[in-house]
């Protein structure tokens, strides 16, 4: 974690200059391409902040402003580097985040194999393991996406008139940068849709033509997305076994890991990885 300790200025709650944002944003440009920035935030001044005291049981909160200005701390950064010393030097190439002198702190987050003494049997670094799995499972997002067997463009046309649909964006098979493998398209679907996007209301879709003109009961996928390529991969062998693994999880030119997989239920499911 890198601190930015709060400054007079910062207390006083005075915005950043113009240049000074530019500046940063610049900065974090140059740590989000070298793979490092993982987030950071501003923090408004403590005079908008609360403290919370522990004595016993007993639970004290107090407001601010709170006096000692130099032991706040008014923004962060969470990196991941190599070591202390790539991390000063990172430091180092920051704009000044004052108007005034100004400290910027660099600290270590402590790893499970830290308390290894504490944590003999394994079994807390087991349970954290857990938690940070559900976490990620929180960060997933659910999707329908469905299949009109060759009637998309009617599909969308009569929802954008029946519930003031928006369409988003439709790509046809014959758009594709990749080529469409052969004899996977039913003949005269090769101007149809290959994907398309329409909102109602705050529900968002996904929509296809699909590769033929049969329809099915079970016309449709579930597509789910998760942020780290660990967690795809994951939850997709969990779906797929008792069930069939229709596309393997492979990068595709819109995801950097995608794959199709029929569960043991026989509900269907795209899983993936968003392209950034």
């Amino acid at each position: 974690m890198v601190i930015v300790k709060a400054s007079p200025s910062s207390e006083a709650g005075e915005l950043p200059s113009t240049e000074l944002l530019e500046a940063m944003g610049n900065y974090n440009e140059q740590l989000v391409k070298a793979g490092i920035m993982k987030s950071g935030d501003g923090l408004k001044p403590s005079s908008a902040g609360v403290r919370v005291r522990f004595r016993g049981d007993e639970r004290i909160v107090t407001d601010g402003p709170f006096a000692e200005t130099s032991e706040l701390i008014a923004g962060y950064w969470l990196w991941e580097v190599a070591s202390m010393e790539e991390a000063i030097e990172w430091v180092k190439r920051a704009p000044n985040p004052m108007n005034e002198e100004s400290d910027i702190e660099i600290r270590q987050f402590f790893e499970m194999e830290d308390f290894a003494e504490q944590d003999p049997d394994g079994k807390i670094a087991e349970q954290e393991n857990e938690l940070r799995n559900t976490a990620v499972l929180r960060d997933g997002t659910l999707a329908p996406y469905l299949f009109f067997a060759g009637r998309c463009d009617e599909a969308l046309d009569f929802y954008q008139q029946a519930l003031g649909a928006s369409v988003l964006m439709r790509m046809r098979f014959s758009e594709s940068p990749d080529p469409v493998p052969e004899g996977m398209l039913q003949q005269g679907f090769e101007n149809k849709i290959m994907h398309a996007t329409f909102q109602i209301g705050t529900q968002t879709i996904l929509c296809s033509d699909g590769c033929d003109d049969k329809p099915s009961f079970d016309g449709f996928r579930l597509s789910l997305s998760f942020p780290s390529e660990d967690a795809c991969r994951r939850i997709f062998d969990a779906l797929a076994e008792g069930g069939k693994v229709d596309m393997p999880l492979d990068k595709t030119f819109w995801s950097p890991l995608y794959g199709m997989v029929t569960d043991k239920f026989g509900v269907g499911w795209m899983v993936m990885v968003p392209c950034e």
